[in-house]
């Protein structure tokens, strides 16, 4: 997870104090007592100093432990490492009492496991430090390092250069538990886990060290899914007891926490318990101390071996014997991502699986396999291989690809609508993109789609921080300038989907300016773009614009965009003078526009909208609300429900359907939304927008729509991201030729592999040891939509049909080159959600039904953990809890209800 560190002020003050009452307050050292031991209390203010000719030896333990969050310590999986530990003064500095140079030498290493288990199932039982270890690690662990201390700080560590990293980072665990100081204060220092703000407690003979973990700034960086919704949340603690005893370090403890969990679901979550304990054994003869005027020349002088070698622990390259490449690993998993497995859970997880290893793999391994896969697979091999976002993954996929030709549409815009939904997206990415623009392209649509998804990058790596990259403003450049650089109505509309999907402050004038256009296409799009911004960003210019549009106070507008206009009116903090405008409206508005603006008020006052208090208000003034206003009839609705609501995550849904007067639909919009963690998900919104149809029923067009073209069409948004709309038909042969060729079958809106959450860290522990932490969600989905228009039986059918499977998985590893031991959590299901129109013209009024039901879904949740040992010893166990969730149907307004009853009643 990210690390914030602190303004340098926070560190320089402290620090600044602390020096000074040690300039004002120093006593002579032996006034206070004449046997200085290991650390010895110099006045009031002295660092610790360790006495000559002495050897303290210490018992030592370094333990971590893995579990689920709720699980109990005897459950644990991990290991233990004890050993003796010999400290010594070997060099003080002569000028400077307080800077010592200590000789550690580790012996007697044992090492076992940190769970209670039976003999059967400890591996670690039988085995010896040296078999676990192997010979030259445990002679490496044993050799002596050095440590420079000063007023109880480390300052270097000396160890051979070609030792392994991982007994370096060992010995940089061993030196940190000296980490003290004898005053009571805060200041930024550096031990094993990186370098932290840390908060000192002390007393006579008791030493409180607390670190403030999320300060931490560490030496490797990971990533994390930006949308808090779908994203980790993480805790930390970290605090040291340290015992003296007249003077001495009688004992140290460490106890350090680290609990990672899905913001989805909090119940599945992982803890990382380390502990480590320092403990005095008994006082010997020790060796004599060197003469030297430094360091450097003492160090040398001992062991020219020995390098500064830093004391945060270092990256461990940990080879994997025996682990799958990348062409086994596909072998193993394709059959699960053929297209008629992609609804069911093992899609998903065989999409995780193939991710771990494309993220491994080299550009010249990912394509080898994306040359041998067969047509039904490569759709998905290609979702796999763009959302691993490595340099190898990207490069090789933009080699295979050919966006020249027309031929593999399909998996063109399977690899643009991966990087749309990328975690982590590069600047080399939108580079990519940018360069695709400027390119050949075979196909138009994929032209559109390459703008549409560059405007979705642009947006995630401005909220990384990185809006000031040169990419980023090149492409800002060129999104801002888009829409007024053509005449083409398609490019127009692509560059304001770029925008929506952009959400740039400095779009919000464009966007406003398009929303008053005479093309009806460019107001809906630049209206429901705005719907997207913060509503702080709908300044009161914008506020005007959508007035006019609203009122029609300059011209007639489409009732589509008239009601986006009074949508975001209501959701952008209204006055009280335009919610009564709104209100007053009703009943001069075209007879379905009355029902559907009714309906809108009705669904804010009971669904309690930030707007509901203001309505209410207004609502006290008989004018505005009365029983000839409040009365309209019609099949236009607008309901807002609930999907779910559990501790962590509420998931709400609106369905807004807008008729014509004639009865023919005119826009059905469905927004799914996911509120947890203080933060929202826009996961779902699914138009399908009609105009033009009463030719066919001989009805009247509504006023302002005369003219208006046959077309149909979808427009789908996904977790954020705002796709290219799928046309139906256009224009009226289109029409005529695809109604008698009809089939009923749905036409796919979006289908593939998603790669939902994405976090990456590795967590440096006090010990040496290294955590490292993956928490990976992925859905297969598959929307697809479809009208059904039959003249012979005067009933048309629209239908929104969401297929989809969802696995998230936490794996949480302590991977040395000797042992290592994991935990996995995560939970996964299978899910249908259909929304079905129902229109019946076969008299007047119209009969609509619609229907959105949920089927009835299973829910897994899994916990497995295991430890293996270099001969091959595993040790592994699985639990898991399976449930069904019951289907239903979610309720709309009761007029729905009662309409639906009358057309299934016609059917039977």
């Amino acid at each position: 997870m990210k690390s914030y560190g602190l303004p340098l002020e926070c560190f320089l003050f402290p620090v600044a104090f602390f020096f000074l009452l040690n300039k004002l307050f120093l006593v002579d050292v032996n006034i206070w007592n004449k046997t200085v031991d290991l650390i010895q209390i110099s006045g009031a203010s002295a660092g610790p100093r360790l006495d000559n000719d002495k050897l303290y030896r210490y018992s030592y333990s370094a333990e971590v432990g893995l579990n689920r969050l709720t699980g109990s310590t005897r459950g644990n999986t991990g290991f233990r490492i004890s050993s003796d530990v010999d400290i010594s003064l070997i060099w003080r500095n002569p000028e400077i009492q307080d800077e010592q140079l200590l000789r550690l030498q580790i012996s007697n290493v044992e090492v076992e496991s940190v769970g209670k288990r039976s003999r059967k199932n400890n591996i670690f039982h039988g085995s010896s430090a040296e078999s676990i270890l192997g010979k030259v690690r445990l002679e490496a662990l044993q050799r002596p390092f050095m440590v420079l201390w000063k007023m109880g700080k480390i300052r270097s560590l000396y160890a051979h250069k070609a030792e392994p990293s991982t007994i370096k980072n060992l010995k940089r665990g061993v030196a940190s538990m000296l980490m003290m100081q004898l005053k009571s204060g805060k200041m930024s220092e550096a031990d094993a886990s990186g370098k932290c703000l840390v908060e000192y407690k002390a007393t006579k003979d008791h030493v409180i060290r607390t670190k403030h973990l999320d300060t931490c700034k560490t030496q490797e960086m990971g990533f994390t899914t930006q949308s808090p919704v779908l994203g980790i949340s993480g805790k930390s603690t970290s605090e040291t007891v340290i015992t003296l005893e007249n003077g001495i370090i009688k004992s140290a403890d460490v106890e350090e926490t680290h609990i990672l969990s899905i913001n989805a679901r909090h119940k599945a979550a992982t803890k990382v318990l380390s502990r480590q304990s320092l403990m005095l054994k008994k006082i010997e003869v020790g060796p004599t101390e060197a003469a030297g005027k430094d360091v450097a020349s003492v160090v040398k002088s001992l062991d020219d071996k020995l390098m500064s070698v830093g004391v945060m622990v270092e990256k461990v390259k940990t080879k994997c014997k025996g682990c799958p490449n990348l062409m086994d690993t596909w072998k193993a998993v394709r059959s699960q991502l053929e297209p008629g497995s992609l609804s069911k859970a093992e899609a998903p997880r065989s999409f995780l699986t193939l991710l771990h290893s494309l993220r491994k793999a080299s550009k010249s391994e990912i394509l080898t396999v994306l040359r041998n896969c067969s047509k039904t697979v490569l759709p998905q091999l290609v979702d796999a291989v763009t959302s691993a976002q490595t340099p190898s993954s990207l490069s090789a996929i933009l080699e295979f690809l050919n966006f020249s030709k027309k031929e593999g549409l399909v998996l063109q815009e399977r690899f643009l609508y991966a990087c749309g939904f990328a975690s982590h997206p590069t600047e080399t990415m939108l580079q990519s993109l940018l360069d695709l623009s400027q390119g050949q392209i075979g196909s138009t649509e994929i032209k559109e789609s390459i703008v549409i998804i560059m405007g979705a990058l642009l947006r995630k790596l401005c909220l990384k921080g990185a809006c000031e990259l040169p990419t980023v403003l090149k492409v800002k450049e060129m999104l801002l300038a888009g829409p007024d650089s053509t005449q083409m109505e398609s490019e127009v509309q692509m560059y304001l989907l770029a925008l929506k999907n952009a959400l740039l402050p400095e779009g919000v004038p464009i966007l406003a300016k398009y929303a008053e256009s005479e093309v009806g296409a460019f107001s809906t799009i630049a209206i429901t773009a705005l719907q997207r911004y913060d509503p702080q960003l709908i300044i009161p210019e914008v506020k005007k614009t959508l007035n006019r549009i609203y009122h029609q106070n300059k011209r007639i507008y489409e009732k589509n965009v008239r009601a986006a206009a009074a949508d975001l009116i209501m959701s952008s903090n209204p006055s009280y003078m335009e919610v009564k405008n709104l209100l007053l409206s009703i009943g001069h508005l075209p007879h379905e526009m009355n029902k559907y603006m009714l309906s809108k008020v009705q669904d804010i006052l009971r669904f309690e909208m930030p707007a509901c208090k203001l309505v209410r208000q207004v609502m006290k003034d008989m004018v505005s609300h009365n029983y000839d206003r409040f009365s309209k009839t019609g099949s236009s609705s607008a309901f807002s429900g609930f999907m779910a609501r559990t501790a962590d995550v509420t998931c709400t849904y609106n369905l807004d359907i807008l008729y014509s007067g004639s009865g023919v639909l005119r826009r059905s919009n469905m927004n799914i939304y996911g509120q947890g963690n203080n933060a929202l998900l826009h996961g779902l919104q699914v138009t399908i927008e009609a105009q033009g149809l009463e030719s066919l029923i001989a009805a009247t067009p509504d006023e302002g729509e005369e003219e208006l073209e046959s077309f149909a069409g979808m427009s789908a948004l996904l977790f954020d991201v705002q796709l290219r709309p799928v046309t139906f038909f256009k224009g009226y042969s289109d029409l005529m030729s695809k109604m008698f060729s009809m089939s009923g079958d749905p036409i796919s809106v979006v289908k593939g592999l998603i790669l939902l959450t994405d976090h990456s860290q590795v967590i440096p522990l006090q010990s040496g040891l290294r955590a490292s932490a993956e928490f990976q969600g992925g859905l297969a989905i598959d929307i697809s939509g479809g009208m059904e228009f039959s003249l012979w039986y005067r009933e048309s059918k629209t239908s929104v049909n969401n297929r989809g499977a969802l696995v998230v998985i936490g794996n949480v590893t302590v991977d040395t080159d000797f042992v290592s031991a994991g935990v996995e959590v995560g939970f996964e299901t299978e899910a249908t959600l259909d929304f079905i129109t129902t229109v019946q013209f076969s008299e007047y009024p119209f009969l609509v039904c619609m229907q959105m039901d949920k089927t009835t879904f299973p829910f897994r949740e899994t916990v497995s953990k295991q430890e293996k040992l270099p001969s091959g010893q595993t040790f592994s166990s699985k639990r898991s809890r399976d449930q069904l969730v019951p289907g239903s149907e979610f309720p709309l307004h009761q007029e729905n209800s009662n309409m639906c009853k009358k057309v299934f009643e016609q059917a039977w």
